[in-house]
């Protein structure tokens, strides 16, 4: 038998390939499925069902592309209902792969079809379970998300989780092996551990969570501190249910190289947005009227969800050249399908053929440090928890993922600087505001991090950031 967790870190995501004898499993597969297939060739095995944890929010699964290209079932928990064929299971259905079993657990309240996937050796013995985002490492599933205005509350779906929990997770063994789907850095949780597996055992000792005395306690530390989910979840849900366009139709619509000469006409056409995915050190320098920046080399998608929110939307890239395909496929994880192509040549095509550029006001925090005083405005776009632990004293915190609800109450006559952690998010949020003709400011590089270093600039006391979720 083999498990291979496959992880990956921009989505903060575990997809899992179980293999016994001939036959495997995969749990939750990401969008685009070629990996996949490369391991079940090259192990010589056949895929006899794909598993699904529930219908996620934070990503688009693969399950159905991967169904189509090797007729494997797709399973879900009960209370299930997809709009396309599918194994609806039942709870303790067993299902068999090789010489293994894997065991459906019904585990509702992150969302009610949430289950849980029990893997029980050649021998009987129970060895791992695959939670979704039943239970994390050091948190469980946010029960918000399936929340339903006058019949489900989210204090609702918070009681359900805990009957789980200790139902069907606390009574396992303590030596079984925890797989989840999501590790620190989801939005799925709020506390989630940088570890991606873990025992079962030391998860009853130290998650927060499963040591609540009561449920009452427990629904009430669950839902403390949550912020407002990422506006695009709602619409991967409806593509994981509904049904989507096969990424291979995606990529072909995507990879149409557009010259310089043509790129501003057909993206006026379009009504496209221009979406830079350059390093924020690249974009400011330089860049096209009016687009954005989303750096590939970060959490790129998770952002351009978070801030574009609807999938449909129109995008024409301007990325490094040999990324085009790397940025289509990430855009499409989370639901982007309307790549509509890219300027060829990158920006440098666009810079020769004379068009015209734009540039972002761009200093280091240690240039900062020297001209900054106390009466200087200050915007910070990092995380309430991040400003709430330690800011330059009188900053203004204005998170990147809020920006739409704040960008119409800047005032432009009056200048400002602007931060985040390290430069990333802001440049993205000087990317928005520029675009908004908002241009009196000075974005920072290095972020507070850089800022903090410098040791010249008036800081609030630090508090652990934990204490502030």
């Amino acid at each position: 038998m083999k498990i291979e967790q496959i992880y990956t870190g921009c989505l903060a995501q575990g997809a899992y390939y179980i293999v016994s004898e001939n036959e495997a499993a995969i749990i939750d597969p990401l969008r685009e499925v070629k990996p996949y297939l490369d391991r079940l060739e090259k192990d010589k095995v056949t895929l006899k069902y794909i598993f699904e944890t529930h219908f996620h929010a934070d990503f688009v699964s693969g399950h159905l592309d991967l169904s189509k290209k090797t007729s494997a079932p797709i399973v879900y928990g009960p209370t299930a209902e997809p709009q396309f064929e599918a194994i609806i299971a039942e709870d303790n259905q067993i299902f068999e792969v090789g010489k293994i079993k894997i065991k459906v657990l019904h585990t509702p309240g992150h969302t009610m079809e949430s289950t849980t996937y029990l893997l029980i050796d050649e021998n009987g013995v129970e060895i791992a379970i695959f939670t979704g985002d039943t239970l994390f490492l050091g948190d469980v599933g946010r029960p918000d998300l399936a929340q339903k205005a006058g019949s489900v509350t989210q204090e609702d779906l918070a009681g359900i989780l805990y009957d789980s929990l200790q139902n069907k997770i606390m009574p396992l063994d303590d030596s079984i092996t925890v797989y989840p789907a999501h590790g620190a850095g989801s939005a799925c949780g709020k506390n989630m551990q940088k570890e991606t597996v873990d025992i079962l055992g030391n998860q009853k000792r130290t998650n927060y969570a499963l040591n609540q005395p009561d449920k009452e306690s427990f629904v009430r530390e669950v839902l403390e501190g949550l912020t407002a989910p990422p506006k695009y979840f709602g619409m991967n849900v409806a593509m994981n249910k509904g049904g989507y366009e096969s990424l291979d139709e995606v990529m072909n619509k995507g990879l149409n190289p557009i010259s310089a000469e043509d790129f501003e006409g057909f993206a006026e056409e379009t009504g496209s947005l221009i979406l830079d995915t350059r390093s924020p050190g690249d974009f400011y320098k330089e860049f096209i009227p009016n687009s954005i920046n989303v750096g590939l080399k970060g959490d790129f998608a998770p952002w351009v969800g978070a801030l574009v929110v609807d999938v449909k939307q129109p995008i024409l890239l301007v990325s490094d050249e040999g990324t085009e395909e790397e940025v289509i496929t990430r855009l499409s994880r989370v639901g982007f399908d309307n790549v509509l192509g890219y300027l060829k040549g990158g920006f440098d095509a666009w810079k020769n053929a004379g068009k015209e550029t734009d540039q972002i006001n761009r200093i280091s925090s240690s240039e900062f440090a020297e001209v900054f005083n106390s009466q200087d405005k200050v915007i910070d776009v990092r995380k309430i928890s991040e400003y709430s632990a330690e800011h330059i004293e009188n900053a203004y915190n204005r998170p990147l993922d809020m920006i739409s609800e704040w960008v119409s109450g800047i005032d432009n006559s009056e200048h400002f600087f602007l931060h985040c952690a390290g430069g990333y998010r802001s440049m993205i949020a000087a990317s928005i505001l520029n675009s908004h003709g908002i241009r009196n400011f000075t974005e920072i590089d290095g972020g507070f991090n850089g800022i903090k270093k410098t040791e010249k600039l008036p800081l609030t006391n630090f508090v652990c950031q934990s204490k502030t979720l």
